[in-house]
């Protein structure tokens, strides 16, 4: 259940027929330069079916989570196809919504939580995410960090990202 309302939302894993609810979402959260076509989500739910997932409620989906393994300190710019490298140690966070209908019920930390319990569960050792939209004080309340990037490269890549993009890190304690 959301925090706020009680009402019952379940998250469970993305599937073909979420994705124009998905990019509803989408066009609500994010300004016209964030936004990615169904081709490009549709693509991503294809490489990635079990990192990708949807909080459901009542009136359908109303939150969505779109994550994928990767290596620590690489960033996919924004629009790229998601590559998995061999030797993925880093569950990557690449776009998290929330529909306004659904803001303040906590399905934004939900999902994350969903995600990084798969991530701790596969024995990777961290999660990393570009913040964008002032987004950083959401991430850091769910343990992120803000990471310096020292290649070029990924420099290069975190500029693909209008405003102020921030690479962020959570390691994970090991038990």
């Amino acid at each position: 259940m959301s925090r706020s309302t009680g009402v019952a939302v379940d998250v469970r894993r993305m599937r073909q027929d979420d994705l124009a609810s998905v990019a509803a979402i989408q066009a609500t959260a994010y300004p016209p330069h964030f936004l990615e076509d169904e081709a490009t989500l549709r693509a991503r739910l294809n490489g990635f079916p079990d990192t990708a997932w949807v909080a459901q409620g009542p009136s359908g989906v109303c939150a969505y989570l779109v994550a994928y393994r990767s290596v620590l300190g690489k960033v996919t710019p924004l629009g790229a196809h998601f590559e998995s490298p061999p030797g993925a140690d880093c569950l990557y966070l690449h776009d998290l919504a929330v529909s306004g209908a659904a803001a303040g019920q906590g399905l934004g930390p939900r999902l994350v939580q969903h995600a990084l319990d798969m991530a701790r569960r596969e024995g990777l050792a961290s999660s990393a995410l570009v913040s964008v939209q002032d987004s950083q004080a959401f991430w850091r309340r769910m343990a992120y960090q803000v990471q310096v990037l020292d290649d070029p490269q990924q420099q290069a890549h975190l500029a693909t990202y209008p405003g102020a993009g921030v690479y962020m890190t959570q390691v994970f304690a090991i038990n």
